[in-house]
């Protein structure tokens, strides 16, 4: 990889600018610091996933296989057909479903054989939303492609709009990655948003990548699923879907996760772990096992994000109106300066909170769509949060007033 490309990696990072932003800035307030910038839930799993663990300790000393074993794949089946409605015919869980070690790793691995599926066909592009998770970017950018930014903003519900996509982009286009519910904003994507991306992708010839992690952690109904559009069409062609552990059962420790769809493509990504990736242990696939199987520890989880945004709009709402998101655990808050809010949050009460321009690129009108917002991860348990809460809106109340009597004065309307 060229200086270029590590330069053009490096600038990618959303922490490493966070890092680099409060360096030299001490958390004051007289408060615990508290990290609110990181998507990692600080919950416990189910005891029974680390009781699986400690009964499967003999299967430490055995090398994993790449595609798991039929007991995780069923399980992991079974949820899909549960989850979304599907016929179970439709995935062959022996060829269609791979477990993965953490899906930050695989949804990195995909573009490394989209692209390189895609390049002796002139197709390098690799399509996301802007702002987006810094992963499929990195990712795009190791494995040779170009990253094309498309814009996710209020005016578009914060998705891409696959309507406004030219079609000499898509003509180019490796993969794209769809993230629902989208990080960092907390929009949803109906059926209908999954069925147009999965037309597009056959017609043009690209992957989708449905990054659906925070499928299981919803305020409304639960979220519509790739996959289950694809079986409205009649198969999974050009379909690969990501599920985690991370987040529906707050075991981001065990990296533990799972890609089903095109059979195409999961035997390059089982190929990808054989050559430089790590298959997830059996110890952990015994857990996996477990908790794919059990919805009680999900709904538990459920009432407990519900509870966190109740207290965030009670502490936030007057000051931004509605801040619940239609799934996952960010707060998406539009503070007008993102990097001063983060650095006032800092000093001020603290709370660390990433700035959302880290999270996006400057677009064709010259504007980055991130810069006025800041991300707040509300995966600390409830009781943690609600002082947090109150110290946020404190800061963040004179914050916005401050910005709002400095823009009078100086003429802004």
């Amino acid at each position: 990889m060229n200086q270029d490309r590590v330069e053009s990696l490096a600038q990618f990072h959303p922490f490493t600018r966070l890092n680099k932003l409060l360096e030299g800035t001490q958390p004051g307030g007289g408060n615990t610091p508290l990290l609110l910038s990181l998507g990692e839930p600080q919950f416990q799993p189910p005891a029974f996933a680390t009781d699986a663990i400690a009964n499967a300790k003999e299967l430490w000393s055995k090398y994993p296989p790449t595609i798991g074993n039929v007991e995780f794949r069923a399980a992991a089946k079974a949820w899909l057909v549960r989850r979304y409605g599907i016929e179970p015919g439709f995935i062959d869980a022996d060829r269609m479903i791979v477990p993965v070690s953490g899906t930050r790793e695989a949804l990195f691995h995909i573009a490394l054989s989209a692209v390189a599926a895609g390049l002796p066909k002139g197709k390098a592009k690799v399509l996301m939303a802007n702002p987006f998770y810094h992963t499929y970017a990195g990712a795009a950018v190791v494995a040779g492609g170009e990253p094309a930014f498309l814009p996710a903003g209020p005016e578009t519900a914060f998705l891409p709009d696959p309507e406004a996509v030219p079609v000499s982009l898509l003509q180019e286009a490796a993969m794209v990655y769809l993230c629902s519910p989208a990080n960092p904003q907390g929009s949803v994507a109906d059926a209908a948003f999954w069925r147009r991306w999965i037309e597009l992708a056959r017609r043009h010839d690209f992957v989708i990548a449905a990054d659906e992690c925070y499928a299981e952690i919803y305020t409304g109904a639960p979220p519509a699923g790739a996959i289950e559009a694809a079986q409205a069409s009649g198969s999974c062609d050009n379909v690969l879907v990501f599920h985690s552990l991370s987040k529906r059962s707050s075991a981001p420790g065990m990296r533990s996760g799972f890609v089903a769809g095109d059979a195409r493509f999961i035997s390059r990504q089982a190929q990808l772990i054989n050559y430089g990736g790590v298959a997830v242990p059996l110890p952990i696939l015994a857990a996996s096992t477990l908790l794919w199987s059990d919805e009680a520890h999900v709904t538990e989880n459920r009432q407990r994000y519900q509870a966190s945004f109740d207290l965030a709009q009670k502490a936030l709402g007057p000051i931004f109106g509605n801040v619940k998101p239609g799934g996952g655990f960010f707060l998406w808050l539009d503070v007008g300066d993102g990097e001063k809010a983060a650095v006032e949050l800092w000093r001020q009460a603290a709370i660390k909170v990433l700035p959302g321009g880290y999270m996006a690129r400057v677009d064709a009108n010259g504007r980055n769509p991130g810069a006025p917002f800041i991300r707040v991860a509300l995966v600390y348990e409830p009781q943690q949060l609600a002082g947090a809460l109150e110290r946020m809106a404190g800061v963040l109340g004179s914050f916005m007033a401050a910005g709002a009597e400095m823009k009078m004065s100086s003429g802004g309307q």
